[in-house]
């Protein structure tokens, strides 16, 4: 037997190193070196069966551009975020926190799948057949298609796979996965990585859609090497707030389609529905006539969404005055506010200010400015803004308001759920018919979209 030997990866790039680093060599993280204990074993390795391919290079004007056949999932939030549905052949990567919904998506998903004829292959790691089929029973999710197996042994799912012949693979969870040839324990990042190379050629060479579920960090990225999310076709993040109900599906890396798209369900008793006008849900709690409250009409993706913003401006009682933000970029806020002391007079070095977006939901494009501004500039005024305006554009350093993309999207969807007003960009006024039934108010400063909804 070979002599056991230890090593140092890199749990960021993977980075291999006989001694312990502070800081990687290879991607510069801190404190992302784990030991673990290989010993050399002779395997089949990449010389097995399942890995030899027969295909010869090919002229690339030769080859059939015909656009991927997809497998609708019947689940019209996972198809969207997925560009249309799944893809024969792709491997899929799901992160989320512990407990927020990814083994209830991918039943729920599996048995949608059985119900057009596929047949599906459930693999857990942590569960038994028995809790998985309480499960079941609940969401209503039994199928003589859906075959379910509690395995961990990668030789043992292999075998499965043979037997079953699935269409259709998921894997609950790819830490739990271990290769016996392997020395080092299941979840660390020899095995993570091995199983998954292993996963990605048969999905490739037999075709099957696989799905692999991974735990994430307390920082919220997927747990084990950073080349497992440059392995798979699509990484998805399930996020949602443990005091909400709704959870979002969001894509951060998809080679057959955008990753602009969310997905929207809310957690119920029998499993996760879908949310198909999330404008509503967002504004269903929304207080009128108060001061420091703002709608934002934001894009994610090709859907419109609006969103509350709370901003609350107090005295300080400290030195330094406090800058807090939930749902935004910290920095965004910061320079917002900065804007709104120069350009606009407004004294707020003694003020505390917080922001939040209310229901959780995060937003990152910078549409969202003029609206940050008017809740801030509401809240220190102490003026509401009207009950039924809508705000969006972005803002320079300047005071200017910046024209911002798909203006028409945003304006139908407000007229939709009843605005009245809109207070945008002008220079996003131009090129497209404006509705009839909502008044749209262009602006080109900060102090012109104040004027209008304060006053």
């Amino acid at each position: 037997m070979a002599k056991p030997k230890t090593k140092f990866f890199c749990t960021e790039c993977g980075y291999e190193s006989p001694k312990w680093f502070g800081k990687c060599p290879g991607c510069q993280a801190w404190n992302s070196m784990v030991e673990e204990t290989e010993s050399v074993v002779k395997t089949q390795g990449m010389t097995a069966p399942i890995f030899q391919s027969k295909e010869k290079a090919q002229s690339i004007i030769n080859i059939e551009s015909d656009k991927e056949p997809r497998i609708l999932t019947g689940i019209g939030e996972l198809n969207r975020v997925l560009g249309g549905g799944i893809v024969p052949g792709s491997l899929v990567l799901v992160g989320g926190d512990p407990g927020i919904g990814k083994s209830t998506l991918l039943l729920q998903t599996s048995h949608a799948l059985t119900t057009q004829g596929l047949r599906v292959l459930y693999i857990s790691g942590e569960e038994s057949v028995r809790q998985t089929k309480l499960r079941a029973d609940r969401l209503g999710a039994l199928s003589a298609e859906l075959y379910v197996l509690c395995e961990t042994n990668m030789e043992s799912i292999e075998e499965a796979i043979e037997q079953i012949q699935p269409q259709f693979l998921v894997i609950d969870s790819i830490q739990t996965v271990f290769m016996p040839e392997v020395t080092s324990a299941p979840g660390s990042v020899t095995q993570v990585r091995e199983c998954t190379t292993r996963f990605m050629r048969i999905a490739k060479i037999r075709g099957i859609a696989t799905v692999l579920v991974g735990h994430v960090t307390k920082e919220g990225a997927i747990a084990g090497p950073r080349m497992l999310e440059h392995m798979v076709d699509c990484v998805l993040y399930f996020e949602g707030e443990r005091h909400h109900t709704y959870r979002l599906l969001r894509a951060v890396k998809n080679r057959f389609g955008s990753t602009n798209e969310i997905g929207i369900f809310e957690m119920g008793e029998i499993g996760l529905t879908e949310v198909e006008n999330p404008s509503e849900l967002f504004l269903s709690e929304r207080p009128l006539g108060v001061a420091g409250s703002a709608v934002v009409a934001s894009m994610e993706g090709t859907r419109p969404v609006l969103v509350e913003l709370q901003a609350l401006v107090a005295a300080t009682h400290f030195p330094s005055p406090r800058r807090m933000c939930t749902g935004m970029d910290h920095q965004r806020m910061a320079l917002i506010i900065a804007v709104l002391e120069k350009r606009m007079g407004m004294f707020l070095q003694n003020q505390d200010a917080y922001l939040n977006v209310a229901g959780g939901v995060k937003l990152d494009e910078p549409a969202i400015d003029l609206a940050v501004a008017v809740s801030i500039a509401s809240s220190f005024r102490d003026i509401s803004t009207k009950p039924y305006d809508v705000f969006f554009g972005e803002v320079g350093l300047t005071g200017e308001v910046r024209g911002v993309s798909r203006a028409e999207t945003r304006v139908k969807e407000a007229a939709k759920l009843g605005f009245r007003r809109v207070i945008m960009p002008e220079k996003s006024m131009k090129g497209w018919k404006h509705p009839q039934d909502i008044q749209i108010i262009g602006v080109s400063t900060v102090a012109d979209a104040l004027a209008v909804a304060l006053d």
